[in-house]
């Protein structure tokens, strides 16, 4: 948590970022590359900890996306499942909430 702290801040106060962080100093990527990479060595760890095949899960959940945000519906929208499909969250959440 601590790691995704440190990771956030760096985002705080720059708002929307555009691909390829134009105007972004070098020292700023290479901290901004150091930050992600704690995040990640963590979760590998974590993921190995507690028996979880990350890149399976992964690919489950984008499956799962896949089928919740539908591309005709949702690209370009960060609406939420029931403003889109305009159903009053009777459908069953696929992820359990996660």
């Amino acid at each position: 948590v601590g790691e995704i702290g440190e990771l956030s801040e760096i985002f705080q106060w720059k708002g929307e970022v555009p691909r390829g962080l134009p105007g972004w100093e070098d020292e700023e990527k290479q901290h901004l590359g150091e930050e992600l990479s704690d995040v990640l060595l963590y979760l590998v760890r974590l993921s190995d900890i507690c028996g979880v095949d990350l890149g399976k899960a992964a690919l489950r959940k984008m499956e799962l996306n896949a089928i919740k945000y539908p591309v005709k519906l949702c690209k370009g929208s960060s609406k939420k499942q029931t403003q889109f499909n305009g159903d009053s969250g009777d459908t069953a959440d696929t992820d359990q909430g996660h």
